[in-house]
């Protein structure tokens, strides 16, 4: 279990450690071009192998994307029919790719609403990568970060905790296996969260774009990574408290 950005300084290197992302904008993408939203996630798909291959060259070790809510269930039917069919299907298609790549898959989230067919490819795609070194992909499905929070504090109260502490409550949560993300981006335009990784986005640096998601390629991951090493990261200290190569004069 990783330690909390409130409870000890992370170290702070030029390549984010961890990198989160809302893929945003897929719908729009689609519409812009007269194609039906599904157009605009299949495309999406694509500019995740994209994303993925540029984390594996800049170096990054973890990267997290947000694939679907626990408020996207609310999309049309067909849409959501849709979007658990291209789920379903890159379990079934990419994992073969992510593990010859040394790529270690998690995917996080409440799995009961999902079909059975989905959650046994999800443990099978779990499993097959478990031993792997190289970077590790989490998918966020059927995930939102007071879910995340809730499931927590009732397995405490489960487990008869008489006290919940920060280290207690963080080692219960969905990604209590990864250090918390350095940056946060969001493409499509919007500026929020959306319950997204509530508790570990604390001190991450927040990066917005208005690029669509399909149109979000190597060089836009490159830029956003950029104007994270202009950030000064300094978790409650002063400029002057930090070591010289980490200011931003």
């Amino acid at each position: 279990m990783f330690g909390s950005s409130t409870s000890s300084i992370p170290e702070v290197r030029p390549v984010p450690r961890h990198i989160a992302i809302i893929m945003d904008g897929n719908g729009r993408w689609a519409k812009k071009r007269f194609l039906p939203r599904v157009a605009g996630h299949k495309k999406g798909l694509s500019t995740v192998r994209e994303v993925v291959a540029g984390c594996q060259e800049l170096g990054v070790e973890y990267l997290t994307l947000f694939a679907f809510s626990t408020e996207n269930w609310r999309r049309p039917p067909d849409e959501v029919s849709f979007l658990m069919d291209l789920f379903l299907n890159a379990l079934e298609n990419e994992v073969e790719k992510l593990h010859s790549n040394d790529i270690r898959l998690k995917v996080i989230g409440d799995r009961s609403r999902f079909a059975p067919r989905i959650v046994e490819r999800i443990d099978a795609a779990e499993a097959r990568t478990a031993a792997n070194g190289g970077l590790v992909l989490t998918i966020a499905a059927d995930y939102g970060g007071r879910w995340d929070m809730l499931q927590a504090v009732n397995q405490m109260i489960g487990e008869g905790a008489t006290a919940i502490t920060e280290e207690a409550l963080a080692g219960r949560l969905s990604m209590a296996y990864a250090p918390e993300p350095d940056l946060f981006i969001r493409t499509g335009g919007e500026q929020r969260i959306s319950n997204f990784l509530l508790w570990q986005l604390a001190y991450s640096e927040l990066y917005f774009t208005d690029l669509l998601w399909p149109d979000f390629d190597k060089r836009a991951l490159g830029d956003a990574v950029q104007s994270y090493r202009c950030r000064e990261r300094r978790f409650g200290r002063t400029s002057e408290q930090l070591p010289a190569s980490l200011r931003r004069d």
